[in-house]
């Protein structure tokens, strides 16, 4: 085990000679910078505001729209609380993926292994922390929660559009934006997401206001009722589906190893959670004051708020959004399938945008087959966040600092 220090100093002198995914190193990358170089500004993210955006971009995404059904089905007051505990719990759990991620990183660049062009995945962690059981524990859950978050992605583009225009059923929707979610492919790594995290976290900030603003405005609806909780089922499904809200886990450890200092990471997370919270709280409430009981049979907002510009602004950049989402949720597939097929290696972008192709096409056919994101952001979250979130990084630390002499020599301290 390494001192705090023997770790942080090992992860910053492998990373001075290690390229960086994208194919520059950070010497190239801080020459650019000092250049002002636009590609490079754009292109080349791997500071700790690169990480806060991309962790609070990917919280947040069409699950904005499903939380008043939540609110619907929990009620006002548990609505609230489920958002903060899952939220701090969830921040809780990340921090602890953060200091299982700088102790495997350090423990192997100690050994001079060398991570050039080589994206550090959580299953990669649990396997050389805890060995091959926990590497199949973790990439089961992970991948399959990934892939699933993917395919809500592309459901909830075809859901949304259809506000603006019904011409096109869900499905010929789906046909569409699944080919055009399809050039992420072209993204190599989390590390060139830059822009797009800071523009993504800009749309959904304008979508949470707008529903508040427009649910203040419209009023209530008249009779209206607020119910909640009426049925048992419902409550949890309700609380399931505001899990899934703080369940971005998934790829946590590749947003840490875009960064160009890892172990600043510590409370990124939390940080980017607490601004979370301004947007789903206010609009969460808004919307359910004003529609009540309504919002049980529709899932997603948009279908009960006024049809207007300013809605219509509000579909848009949630549609941009999830493009940049479900760009988040199939990096880590792609680099999982480079690795299987030995090209992970691979600079050439087309070469490895083609070799992506294969997992993006499963993930499309299930979005047409499934046209209802609402239900699915439930099971989702009941069957597999709890797990990936939650469950195993908890007992992942706790066997990795199970000894006294482990746990004297923790890399992060509170």
């Amino acid at each position: 085990m390494l001192s705090q220090n023997q770790a942080e100093e090992a992860i910053v002198t492998n990373m001075n000679e290690t390229e960086q995914e994208g194919g520059s190193s950070l010497e190239e990358i801080a020459e650019d910078q000092s250049m002002f170089n636009f590609k490079s500004f754009l292109w080349h993210g791997g500071s700790v505001w690169d990480a806060w955006f991309s962790c609070a971009s990917n919280q947040v995404a069409q699950v904005l729209l499903t939380l008043p059904y939540s609110f619907s089905q929990l009620g006002m007051v548990s609505g609230i609380v489920f958002q903060i505990f899952y939220g701090l719990i969830g921040s809780w759990t990340a921090y602890l993926i953060s200091v299982l991620y700088v102790e495997y990183r350090a423990r192997k660049e100690k050994e001079n292994v060398n991570f050039k062009n080589h994206v550090i995945q959580w299953f990669e962690v649990l396997d050389g922390l805890l060995g091959r059981y926990w590497k199949a524990l973790g990439l089961a859950f992970n991948c399959t929660f990934l892939l699933f978050g993917s395919v809500i992605q592309l459901i909830a583009c075809a859901s949304n559009i259809y506000y603006i225009n019904d011409k096109l059923d869900k499905r010929t929707w789906t046909y569409i934006f699944g080919a055009c979610c399809a050039t992420t492919v072209f993204i190599p790594s989390f590390h060139n997401y830059r822009i797009w995290s800071f523009l993504g976290l800009g749309m959904t900030t304008y979508t949470a206001w707008y529903m508040a603003i427009a649910a203040i405005v419209n009023g209530q609806i008249e009779n209206v009722v607020h119910s909640g909780p009426t049925k048992l089922v419902l409550y949890f499904t309700g609380a399931t589906n505001i899990l899934y809200t703080f369940g971005g886990h998934a790829v946590t450890v590749e947003i840490m190893h875009a960064m160009w200092k890892p172990q600043k990471f510590k409370y990124i997370y939390f940080l980017a959670t607490l601004y979370v919270f301004t947007l789903t709280i206010p609009s969460a409430v808004a919307v359910y004051w004003a529609f009540g009981d309504e919002l049980l049979n529709h899932s997603n907002a948009f279908s009960l708020l006024p049809k207007n510009g300013f809605r219509d602004a509000a579909v848009i950049l949630m549609l941009i959004h999830q493009f940049i989402t479900f760009g988040f949720a199939c990096t880590p597939l792609y680099f999982v399938w480079e690795k299987v097929i030995g090209m992970h290696d691979t600079k050439s972008i087309c070469l490895r945008a083609l070799v992506r192709l294969p997992v993006v096409i499963p993930i499309w056919f299930l979005a047409i087959i499934f046209p209802f994101f609402g239900p699915i952001n439930s099971a989702v979250g009941a069957l597999l966040v709890t797990f990936t979130v939650y469950i195993i990084p908890a007992l992942a630390h706790m066997l990795t600092y199970r000894t006294a002499s482990a746990r004297k020599v923790n890399h992060y301290h509170l």
